[in-house]
Order: C-alpha cells, then structure tokens, then sequence
C-alpha cells in the first residue's frame, strides 16, 4: 500500500511540476514570442532626407582591438550620413589600436580620437572611456557602439526616421551576429531566445513596463536623455553597461524601443565556443546582480524549463508527457523564430535542451570564477567584487 502511495504521490508532484513548466510557456513564452513577431526592422523604415538628420555623435571604446578594428571602421567611413561626428576612444591599448585609430582620424575629417592614458579609481575601463568620447561630442544625438561592429549605410539614416516616427529618446538594435560552426550557432541562437524571454523586448516601448534592454552594438539616443539619466558616471561600475544604459534612460521617463538590425548592423561576437564561454564569464553573474541566489534559481528554472520537458516527453506518461510535450512544442517553435531572424538554419532549433545546458554552465562558471577570483579581470585590469556589487544598477 505505501508503494502506491508514494507513486501516486510522486506521479501527482510531477504533473504539478510539468503543469507549471506548460504554464510558463503558455502564457509567458508565447506572449513574449508573439511581442517579438512584432518588432520592427530597420531595413523596413525609408532612409531619412539630409533635411531631417540631426547631428550625431557615434563614440566608441576600443583596447587593444587591432584585429577587428580596420574592417569596422572602413564601415563607418562609408556611413552615408550628412551630420556625423566620429568620436573614437583608445582605452589604454598596449597593440597597434591607437595607430590605427590616428591614422583613421587623418583620413577622415569627422572622425576624432581621444586617448585614455590612465584609468582613474571607481571606474571601469569601457564605461570612464565612453564618458570621455560623449565629453568630447557636439551631437544632439549620441550613438555609443562597439569598436568591432560593422555598419550598413544607410543604417543612421533608417534609424533616425524610426525614432522619429516613434517619438523615441533611446532606440537599441539587435544586430546579425555572424556565427561560425555548429557550437556558435547552438550557443549563440538560444541565447538570443533566452535574453528574449528574460527581457520581453516588445514591451520596452509601453512606459508602464518594467522591461527595459540596451545592446552594445547600437544605442541610440537623445543627448538631452542621456544627460538627464545621469550619463555613464552613473554606471562607472555597472560591468552591464549597455543594459544598464537602457534601465537608466526608462526609469528617468523617456521613451525606449528595440528594433531587429539584421545586415544594417553586424557583429562578430566571441570566436569559437571556447572564446564564447570565457568571453561572457564578466557578465553573467553581474547580470544577476553577483547574487548567489538569483543564479541558483535561474539555473534550476532554466533546467525545469529547457531541458527536463525534452526528456519527459520520452520517458513520461500521461498528463506528464502531455505537459511536456506543450513546453517542447512551444520552446521549440520559439527557437525556431529566432533562428529564421538570425538567418540560421531551423533545424537548429532542436538544439534546445543543448544550448540550455551549455548556458547553466556558462552561468555557474561565472558565478564560481568570480567568486573564486574575488572579482573580474576586464580589459586587463582587475576590479574587486565589494567594489563591483556597490555599483550595480
């Protein structure tokens, strides 16, 4: 009798478990995929006139980046924009970048270069040189980027009529990440589904959500908004700066919106899976704010979300396979959006539970180095943890 007892115990814990899994895909998953059908493309928004382009200013941080710096920069001399100001700073490169960087400038008369010698303490490399590039900018706008991404044209000009169009302050672009291999596409398709579900990018635009994203790559936005939302000397400290940006301009009240990129902004992310995992080991536990917590909860959710539903819908019965098969049909056809936004082959799609795994992993690596570590090494130079939590945003 106790037998039964405690398998109908178990069978009952279990569609309890699946049933909650299926629910957060139902109304959760499919909500946040239906917002991001609706996304918009830049390549859609016509190209504003001369008449209608405000001065910007595009700054960027660049250390030690010698090898993907010339083929990003030949890109924004060929930006077809009539009031552009480049503003490019060298952040205490040891390589070729500052020469590189010189030589750019006297090629290009709206291009300019600031050199940052020393790091001063309570900053973080990347965040004190994008300060240094908007003190030295005129733009009414300011476009901070990164010093690898490649840009179309036409993109300023599409993205100026879309903020137009939107009455927008701040507009951040997911761009086309160049994937090479099975482990990139893998890894790197998943974590374009997961950082959707995480941050509903199609809400950002609702004043009244709590959703907010900012990316590297393109963040576009008014320098009026940029000032008032206390520049990046509010996130001196903050390892997440580009999402953090996003949060600071949406909680000072202005208007923010995400768009798809696609060919109009490119970038080559880390190289290799190897280079993947180590590359992100400073963020991701800065993103969940170096709470120990947070990263546990996130891991097993990601578990029970991502990965279980893939093996119950073999090895479970009834109302438990039912469940699952709700939550892999959902998690699936998802990924599969996103794949077809990333020019990535479908079939990808079944590396689901796969691309799960791959990210708890890189998620608790983060996690245990830091700690381990007592801190992140960022641009060769070493920031204690203390100091790091007493930033974040």
């Amino acid at each position: 009798m106790i037998p039964i007892l405690t398998g109908k115990i178990e069978h009952t814990v279990g569609v309890a478990l699946f049933g909650l899994t299926a629910f957060f895909w139902v109304f959760h998953g499919l909500r946040v995929a239906y917002g991001a059908l609706h996304l918009p493309f830049i390549k859609d928004f016509a190209p504003a006139s001369d008449a209608d382009c405000p001065r910007i200013s595009l700054i960027f941080a660049a250390r030690d980046e010698e090898e993907k710096l010339p083929a990003a920069i030949a890109t924004l001399a060929n930006i077809d924009y009539p009031r552009l100001e480049i503003i490019a700073v060298n952040d205490r490169s040891e390589d070729s970048t500052g020469r590189i960087l010189n030589e750019f400038a006297r090629r290009h008369e709206r291009a300019r270069v600031e050199h940052v010698e020393t790091l001063p303490a309570g900053w973080l490399g990347k965040t004190h040189a994008l300060q240094k590039g908007y003190e030295r900018s005129t733009g009414e706008w300011l476009l901070f980027t990164d010093a690898d991404v490649r840009f179309a044209p036409a993109a300023l000009r599409r993205a100026v009529t879309l903020v137009k169009q939107r009455n927008l302050d701040h507009l951040t672009l997911f761009g086309d990440v160049e994937m090479v291999g099975f482990w990139e596409k893998v890894l790197i398709t998943f974590f374009g589904m997961a950082f959707h579900i995480a941050t509903d990018p199609h809400r950002v635009s609702d004043p009244g959500s709590w959703t907010y994203v900012g990316v590297g790559a393109f963040q576009l936005l008014k320098r009026s908004a940029y000032e008032a939302a206390g520049t990046h000397r509010g996130l001196a400290m903050e390892v997440v700066d580009d999402m953090k940006l996003g949060k600071i301009v949406k909680q000072a009240g202005f208007r923010s919106s995400v768009s798809l990129a696609q060919d109009e902004v490119v970038i080559r992310w880390h190289a290799g899976l190897g280079n993947l995992v180590r590359g992100v080991t400073k963020n991701f536990f800065a993103a969940l704010g170096y709470n120990v917590g947070l990263v546990l909860v996130a891991a097993i959710a990601m578990v029970l979300t991502d990965v279980v539903p893939f093996v119950a819908m073999f090895i479970g019965h009834g109302w438990i396979r039912v469940l699952a098969v709700i939550s892999v049909v959902i998690a699936v056809g998802f990924h599969l959006g996103v794949n077809i936004v990333m020019r990535v082959s479908p079939l990808y799609a079944l590396t689901h539970p796969i691309g799960a795994v791959l990210f708890c992993y890189m998620l608790l690596r983060s996690t245990v180095v830091t700690l381990w570590r007592g801190g992140v090494t960022w641009r060769d130079t070493f920031y204690p943890l203390e100091e790091l939590k007493r930033g974040v945003v």
